[in-house]
């Protein structure tokens, strides 16, 4: 990875201070209503989930603190727009849910934030609205690759194992022959110094994997990477290629080969694009129709 730039550690400031303020992010009664942002945002995504959400649920997506997040569902109570109460079937879990008042505000608060985005969307032209839009869509996508990390775990890992089980069903699907789940690497070759795996997670929730095993000495073979469909556009298959070449690498390894289906034409338009060269079969992977090769720098 490359070190960010000043420039762009600046771009970024300058945009969110911006972005924050015209939004009204800084005022206490957001969007006119008497309540700050943190209140408002919690009740939307309270109002998102139709039977109520876990607290615990609402802490990951919200990437709160526990502490802060408990205050507030309290300060909500204690107005009347939300019920807590425990888990009908887990008494370790709270969960939360709108009253009648709750609906009633945040139906408000949709109205107004509507209102809010017309008029800063009037100022513009039809053209100009959708270049802003097209931006904005850019600028989620990117962040959400950003706040992905790409961690190494060990091959037999419940998260790594989730991975592949999902990996198979997905190509299973895609393959006119099938997938058989036999064929996957086993834990031993992608642990320790035999190999590696990562798992991406995106807000705690595993939606990628990727797998290197050593072949012979200077030598590795990737396998498996594969992106959870609701992650897939991100550009996260080429991060999850980045992090297995630069660990091996670290390795030694001089070279990685990998292979691939004649159906998945978007992974071999990847690996072309990343740098790989099609070379011969070097191994009888039934399911193999593509065979590539990268040499690796120091």
């Amino acid at each position: 990875m490359e070190p960010v730039s000043t420039e762009h550690l600046t771009a970024f400031r300058r945009f969110n201070r911006y972005f924050t303020r015209r939004i009204g992010v800084l005022d206490d009664h957001y969007l006119g209503q008497n309540r700050p942002l943190g209140e408002a945002r919690l009740l939307f995504e309270i109002s998102e989930c139709a039977d109520g959400a876990s607290l615990r649920e609402l802490r990951t997506r919200l990437g709160l603190d526990a502490g802060y997040l408990s205050r507030m569902a309290k300060a909500l109570e204690a107005q009347g727009m939300v019920r807590l109460s425990a888990h009908p079937r887990d008494n370790r879990l709270r969960m939360i849910e709108l009253t009648a008042a709750g609906r009633v505000e945040v139906k408000e608060q949709n109205r107004r934030a509507n209102a809010a985005a017309a008029a800063l969307l009037e100022g513009l032209s039809a053209a100009q609205r959708a270049e802003l839009t097209e931006a904005m869509a850019t600028a989620q996508r990117l962040l959400r690759l950003a706040g992905i990390t790409v961690d190494l775990v060990d091959g037999a890992a419940p998260d790594a194992r989730a991975c592949l089980d999902a990996y198979a069903a997905d190509i299973d699907k895609r393959f006119p022959e099938g997938y058989d789940k036999d064929t996957l690497v086993r834990p031993q070759e992608v642990s320790g110094d035999a190999g590696a795996f990562f798992v991406a997670y995106e807000e705690e929730r595993p939606v990628g994997c990727g797998a290197l095993r050593r072949l012979e000495p200077g030598v590795g073979e990737i396998r498996h990477v594969w992106v959870h469909p609701d992650a897939r556009r991100l550009g996260l298959a080429r991060r999850l290629l980045a992090a297995l070449e630069q660990e091996a690498a670290a390795r030694q390894l001089t070279v990685v080969r990998l292979d691939t289906h004649a159906v998945l034409t978007e992974a071999q338009a990847m690996y072309r694009a990343c740098g790989y060269s099609e070379i011969a079969a070097y191994n009888d992977d039934v399911y193999g129709n593509h065979w590539f090769e990268k040499r690796l720098r120091s």
